[in-house]
């Protein structure tokens, strides 16, 4: 039996830590030989570019564990990665690998989200051990670095793991650090525990966390995107802290799921063709004064070119734009003069530290903030499944399975899930969206 069977078969620790660490691995990975393959190209499809099969394993260093991951999920760096934009990847690999030469390899394994087991640890390790069931967080940092004591994501070398890092979680076997690691929440299934901590995560520094908007109870909080990966666990954070959402979505398919969630002020973004335009802004503004009576506190962003302008301008006077992304553009344009002249802030957010991801799957685990997964494709679509999150064609988060051989296994705590039922945690199952390339 190999170990990856082993831990299909759901053995116990002796054996997985008997069974031999195989000296190659099923991933999926980008090729430094075609990073110029788009040059030109009007249509980056990921699926060119994106392959699965055999890379090397890597020796472990003292800090990291080894993961058999059961599933994974899709984020957008795995596009930007695919794409080989802003930058190729390969740049970072080579940066990271003057100091760490086991990542500078001819294939980047990508992937920021995993569910699986351990089946390795390093001398270093003490707070894991072999067979314990985790999910993973995205922050790859040097705990050595005095700022981590304050707050990981200012350190110098903070790094997204599976996108500025090699071996990440769209694979069979993934290395993170032992730094990266929480307990799997017993109630969901591999696939469903595997979706959340990038997004969730991200979300829940930005709106709660006291280095992003500090929302309080009734605050108005539009949120771009919201059936989006980020945006459906932003809606979720806002309901349960008493806050105030409206969601923008790009269809009315859309807008009845933000619906089925509890949002109950929606807008569809359709109606604003020229988000560029002030006039554009203004109707925007005079849209959600209609739905709740004011201005937001809060403008939760995170697609960047073509929706900033408006929201520096919707937002409240002394309220707050707070951004992790740019998934539209990164060149943003608005005018100042709505940003001074009412004392407004714009407020960079990039992941969460080790606390927030550990306070956010707690939640989680709670089942107070649930699974946003919509659909899931086995490791070898795994560009397919980057595709449709390409092309927007997806809602919430897109699975990818792993060594998981199916769907709903590895729920352990049945009673939780039947409190809290079906139909809120596969709220987004099957839904498709037949939305155009673009927001």
């Amino acid at each position: 039996m190999t170990l990856a069977q082993a831990v299909v078969a759901g053995a116990g620790p002796e054996e997985l830590a008997r069974l031999e660490v195989p000296a190659a691995y099923r991933g999926a990975h980008l090729r430094k030989d075609e990073v110029g393959m788009f040059d030109g190209a009007a249509d980056k499809d990921v699926r060119l570019s994106l392959h699965v099969g055999q890379v090397p394993m890597p020796e472990l260093a003292p800090d990291e564990v080894l993961v058999a991951v059961m599933a994974s999920a899709i984020n957008f760096n795995t596009v930007w990665s695919a794409m080989f934009e802003p930058i190729p990847t390969f740049a970072f690999l080579e940066r990271l690998g003057r100091t760490d030469p086991r990542h500078d390899r001819a294939a980047h394994v990508l992937g920021s989200d995993a569910a699986g087991v351990v089946v390795r640890t390093g001398a270093a390790v003490r707070r894991w051990k072999v067979g314990d069931r985790v999910v993973t967080s995205p922050a790859y940092i040097d705990g050595e670095d005095p700022i981590a004591q304050h707050d990981g994501m200012l350190a110098a070398d903070l790094r997204a793991w599976g996108f500025e890092t090699n071996f990440g979680g769209l694979a069979d076997f993934a290395v993170v650090k032992a730094t990266q690691l929480l307990a799997k929440p017993r109630h969901l299934s591999w696939e469903e525990a595997a979706c959340n901590m990038l997004c969730a995560a991200t979300a829940y520094r930005m709106l709660v966390g006291e280095r992003g908007a500090r929302m309080r109870q009734g605050d108005v909080v539009l949120l771009w995107g919201a059936t989006g990966g980020l945006g459906a666990y932003g809606v979720q954070l806002v309901k349960n802290g008493g806050g105030i959402p409206v969601g923008v979505v790009s269809t009315a398919e859309k807008g009845e799921l933000l619906r089925r969630m509890g949002c109950e002020h929606v807008i569809d973004r359709s109606g604003f063709d020229d988000l560029g335009d002030e006039k554009a802004w203004r109707r925007l503004g005079a849209e959600v004064r209609r739905l709740v009576g004011e201005d937001p506190r809060i403008v939760f962003e995170h697609t960047g070119r073509e929706t900033f302008g408006a929201s520096v301008y919707v937002a409240a006077r002394g309220g707050a734009v707070v951004t992790c992304g740019s998934s539209s553009g990164y060149a943003h344009e608005y005018d100042n003069r709505h940003l001074w002249m009412k004392l407004k802030r714009v407020i960079g957010s990039h992941g969460a530290n080790y606390q927030e991801c550990h306070e956010v799957n707690r939640l989680i685990s709670l089942g107070m903030v649930h699974p946003a997964l919509s659909r899931v494709y086995p490791l070898e679509r795994t560009a397919d499944a980057a595709r449709a999150v390409q092309t927007n064609r997806h809602v919430g988060k897109v699975g990818v399975l792993a060594l998981a051989p199916a769907e709903d296994l590895g729920v352990e705590d049945y009673a939780l899930r039947e409190r809290i039922g079906e139909e809120r945690l596969r709220m987004f199952r099957g839904f498709t969206s037949g939305a155009p390339a673009g927001l």
